[in-house]
């Protein structure tokens, strides 16, 4: 008999990239069936997931009392959560409160290092980092017969995220990308679509895992590379845009915040001192090819059309 897994945030990028996997994957689509969880179950998105199989119930992580009918019967789940940094860290508690209770034996949080413990102190205002990892350590105390954590990294389909800066086409022909890095700024890039990917390990045997992050991103690529792959698959010359040039990507004061992104990634990267080597054993416990960012690129063009 399958085994019920349950998707928090099922009709968003993470959770309805698994949920996808799960569904054409030759074997897990045998072993599991899904039940995605969403506030809307009327929604175009819900509607969707239940043309696919998937059994959508409606339940509020802001209403705890929702939260039992939502997992009882199931086996294991996935939550990711994008919120402020006190609803999220006690949304996640909840759920992981609800999971204990229902008996769930396999929890999937989608987990962030603390940014404040990293830097010692000195960097403490990334709330969405912070609060993931707060989540992460109360789930880590709770009886769980297996506790993974999918910890990814920097969206390759940010390129599109209507919060961030957008690149922009000069006069002369060459594009501004949306952030003022550094060169040699190293970010780990991941499509987001290959989430199932990463967490198939832990599907397959939950309790080698536990316990375990699973640092997810294809590689790290600087900040030159990025631009310079943008460039060759575009056709226009791709560039970095200079401190000064920020005003020319936007006029929204929280968009161009978000273009300075400061000293964090150049000091003491995204993921910590550790992250290259923690990247290296995750890719060692897969089996299936990842996606590069120059096949995302040609697969989601043309890009910089005027």
């Amino acid at each position: 008999m399958s085994k019920l897994f349950v998707v928090f945030g099922a009709t968003g990028q993470q959770g309805g990239a698994l949920v996808n996997y799960i569904l054409n994957h030759p074997d897990f689509s045998k072993q599991f069936r899904l039940r995605g969880v969403t506030r809307n179950a009327s929604s175009n998105a819900a509607k969707e997931l239940n043309e696919k199989g998937v059994e959508v119930v409606e339940a509020d992580m802001d209403q705890p009392e929702t939260l039992p009918a939502a997992v009882a019967g199931a086996y294991g789940y996935l939550v990711w959560k994008k919120a402020s940094a006190a609803v999220e860290i006690a949304q996640g508690k909840a759920v992981a409160d609800a999971a204990i209770a229902a008996g769930v034996s396999l929890f999937i949080w989608s987990s962030l290092p603390s940014v404040t413990k990293m830097t010692g102190g000195k960097v403490t205002t990334v709330h969405h980092f912070d609060s993931k990892a707060e989540v992460e350590d109360y789930i880590r105390g709770l009886p769980f017969h297996s506790s993974v954590f999918f910890m990814p990294g920097w969206f390759m389909q940010n390129v599109w995220n209507p919060l961030a800066p957008k690149p922009k086409i000069l006069k002369d022909g060459r594009v501004l990308s949306g952030f003022a890095w550094s060169p040699e700024t190293k970010l780990p890039l991941i499509d987001i679509n290959d989430t199932g990917k990463y967490l198939a390990p832990a599907l397959r045997d939950p309790v080698k895992y536990n316990g375990c992050r699973l640092t997810a991103a294809t590689a790290f690529y600087t900040a030159k590379e990025q631009v310079d792959t943008w460039s060759a698959v575009s056709g226009k010359e791709v560039i970095i845009p200079k401190e000064e040039d920020i005003p020319l990507l936007t006029s929204d004061p929280i968009q161009q915040k978000l273009a300075r992104p400061g000293t964090l990634l150049e000091e003491w990267g995204y993921y910590g001192p550790t992250g290259e080597k923690d990247l290296y054993w995750t890719h060692n416990q897969l089996d299936e090819k990842l996606t590069t960012w120059k096949e995302f690129l040609e697969s989601n063009g043309p890009w910089f059309v005027e």
